[in-house]
């Protein structure tokens, strides 16, 4: 990743990401699941992609970066089955039987129970102990996962296997890739193949430390649907993800079986209930394209200071600038919030400046702040839009606080869609 890039995407997610961090409700979940969730979903881009090589940073669109269920037992809901109280069961022929797929012309709650229910009825013969499951009515997910594990012995050793599902919106998920290089991922094999519904299934066999500490196997099976539908199962050859030692020389299902329990119709209705995740970025599009920006910011500029290159996309932009001689850059933001359910202002824009004109001013950052980083400033209009003008990447900061103030605050900016 250019330097460039890798500087915009880490300041508009690390700092200015104010519609999705500060959300009602949403810093509360992040500190309750990020480590579970995130830490596994980590750990399958770097085993599942061609970023095992070179490293991965999809930190801008973080919201749409999808996490899977690594620990479920890491936070419970209202309707989950805890590991004291779960009963010991023996699992059915499960994917021998053909599902009835139940259609609803609504979402609706989705139980920790039912899902757990469901994950085990699509299991083969065996003992399942230790189930857990996360349902849509989980508040510190805020119905934008599901998922459920369970320790599962089929006679040849305990195996801990799990799954999790989420939903993205178009554009917005993850394409299914294998690692370049198998023997660094310490990846055996793994395939992706497009099935006759469009969906992207992922097959993958693999172990858990790509470092060999341990030689402790993962095996992988990642479905991601026309309909925005991510489901992710994962099982290994221990009782445990970590720290157990091995109980059987491979996992207990094979790829067939791993494929039959993600691709399962029996989904369609838990699919059907878990929210999407992120921001739906066609929501909040002003509509400007990057010449419409472009000729807004040269008439918001100060004497001397021109637009020399821009880049970007629809929401994003990076413009070079010059003075005279020197030059210097700013990414620009501009979001419009008016008709979106998942509007910010309430949170996020709590503790900033309130002006005479009803604009809401923040500014962060800066060679005088704590965190030494570039200065910004994050402008939410009284109409919904929001404007972030930040120091740029490359060159010399010909733009002071107030003139990115002035910038952020004027009234030029205004939706077209």
């Amino acid at each position: 990743m250019s330097e460039p890039k890798e500087f915009e995407d880490d300041l508009l997610y690390a700092l200015t990401r104010t519609g999705e961090g500060f959300r009602a409700g949403q810093a509360e979940q992040a500190d309750l699941v990020a480590g579970g969730y995130r830490r596994g979903r980590r750990r399958w881009r770097r085993r599942s992609t061609a970023a095992v090589v070179g490293g991965a940073a999809a930190l801008a669109l973080v919201g749409t970066g999808a996490v899977y269920l690594t620990g479920a037992s890491g936070a419970k809901g209202a309707g989950t089955v805890s590991a004291a109280s779960a009963p010991t069961t023996t699992a059915g022929a499960g994917p021998a039987a053909t599902p009835t797929t139940v259609k609803s012309s609504a979402p609706t709650v989705i139980t920790g129970d039912e899902v757990l229910a469901t994950f085990q009825a699509l299991l083969p013969k065996g003992e399942t102990t230790d189930g857990k499951g996360r349902g849509t009515d989980d508040d510190r997910t805020g119905g934008t996962f599901v998922g459920a594990d369970v320790v599962f012995d089929d006679g040849q050793g305990k195996s801990l296997v799990q799954i999790g599902i989420q939903k993205h919106r178009p554009n917005q998920g993850q394409p299914r890739s294998c690692p370049k290089d198998f023997k660094l991922a310490r990846v055996d094999s793994c395939s992706v193949t497009t099935l006759p519904d469009g969906s992207q299934l992922m097959l993958q066999q693999g172990h858990e430390y790509s470092d060999g500490r341990a030689d402790t196997k993962a095996w992988i099976a990642s479905l991601s649907g026309p309909d925005g539908r991510d489901i992710n199962l994962s099982e290994w050859n221990a009782p445990a993800e970590k720290g157990a030692r091995d109980s059987r020389p491979n996992p207990p299902l094979t790829f067939d079986q791993l494929k039959a329990i993600v691709t399962d119709k029996s989904w369609d209705r838990t699919v059907a209930a878990v929210k999407f995740d992120g921001i739906d970025t066609d929501a909040i599009d002003p509509g400007l394209s990057l010449p419409d920006r472009e000729a807004v910011l040269a008439g918001l500029l100060p004497p001397g200071v021109t637009v020399t290159d821009r880049s970007g996309s629809a929401l994003t932009a990076t413009f070079r600038l010059g003075q005279g001689q020197e030059a210097g850059s700013l990414v620009l933001r501009v979001e419009n919030w008016a008709k979106s359910v998942d509007n910010p202002a309430q949170q996020a824009f709590k503790d900033a400046v309130v002006l005479p004109d009803g604009n809401k001013v923040l500014v962060l950052g800066g060679p005088d702040s704590k965190d030494k980083q570039p200065l910004r400033v994050t402008v939410l209009h009284p109409d919904g839009m929001e404007v972030v003008a930040a120091q740029g990447p490359t060159g010399r900061q010909l733009l002071t606080a107030e003139q990115l103030k002035a910038i952020a605050t004027s009234p030029a900016w205004k939706a077209k869609k």
